[in-house]
């Protein structure tokens, strides 16, 4: 099992800070509510506009959510929330939703608790670390992890702190980038390098989809979804290509590793996964 890792800034974030605060209107049209890929449920016929590309990145946290099985009334934690769009979207669609955003960036917690427009219905976005959730046990009835779980220094403790804060029958929903036994070693050679000289910080890509089972069988979660989207999120590197002249911090390393990371799910050895755990009760 990978070790726990320190945490360390990531440069995407800080270079979308600054394209933000810059009102870049792509970015702020693509970027405003969601830092993840979009979801096409036909990608043949996607756009590279960034309207298309926010409808998209929402098509994907609902998808998680569809799959996830969430109901009205329920509580839910969105572990590594981002700017909170995915919450938002909840808030939008359910009844009587407990919300709770949780992230390690306070930064990021600033411009999610910033964007929120309904008084009446503000979401608490809390500073925590995922690895040791601030909360009592069985407290929640879902947990989501979206786009997010391959920055948490330690999967096991994550796993391990969401069985715990789950209530009887709660479930664990993430999406990850999950590379195959073949790719796994590339991917383990990658994590190994500085996180300072990438473009998207301190990632590991090093979990395979029987390394999730054999997490999920460790904890007493049994698996209820693994969805393969791949195909579906493809057209967020041609988005993200329309991008490529606004950026300036690490260029090359931005340019680089999202090339990397596109050649390996077009060839199938990187795969784009939907997954659903639950806590047995």
């Amino acid at each position: 099992m990978i070790q726990r890792r320190p945490l360390r800034p990531l440069p995407y974030f800080a270079e979308l800070e600054r394209l933000l605060e810059a009102e870049e209107p792509a970015v702020r049209s693509a970027f405003g509510r969601h830092v993840h890929w979009g979801y096409w449920p036909d990608p043949a016929r996607a756009g590279t506009g960034a309207g298309e590309f926010e409808r998209a990145a929402d098509a994907l946290s609902l998808e998680l959510c569809r799959l996830a099985e969430l109901d009205d009334g329920q509580r839910i934690l969105d572990a590594g929330c981002g700017f909170g769009g995915t919450l938002r979207l909840i808030g939008e669609r359910h009844r009587d939703m407990r919300l709770t955003g949780l992230n390690i960036d306070r930064q990021q917690l600033r411009r999610a608790s910033d964007n929120q427009t309904d008084a009446a219905a503000r979401i608490p976005f809390v500073q925590g670390d995922a690895c040791r959730l601030p909360y009592s046990d069985a407290c929640f009835d879902r947990i989501l992890a979206v786009e997010c779980i391959f920055h948490f220094p330690d999967r096991r403790a994550f796993f391990r702190e969401a069985f715990r804060t789950l209530a009887s029958g709660g479930r664990l929903a993430l999406s990850d980038f999950v590379p195959t036994a073949l790719l796994r070693p590339a991917t383990a050679l990658i994590a190994l390098r500085p996180a300072s000289t990438g473009f998207y910080g301190d990632c590991d890509f090093t979990y395979t989809l029987e390394d999730y089972r054999r997490l999920a069988d460790e904890f007493g979660f049994r698996v209820r979804a693994e969805k393969d989207i791949t195909v579906n999120t493809l057209p967020t590197y041609r988005f993200l290509r329309t991008l490529a002249g606004v950026i300036r911090a690490r260029r090359l390393s931005a340019v680089a590793e999202t090339l990397f990371a596109e050649a390996a799910s077009r060839t199938g050895l990187l795969r784009y996964q939907l997954l659903v755990f639950e806590k047995a009760g």
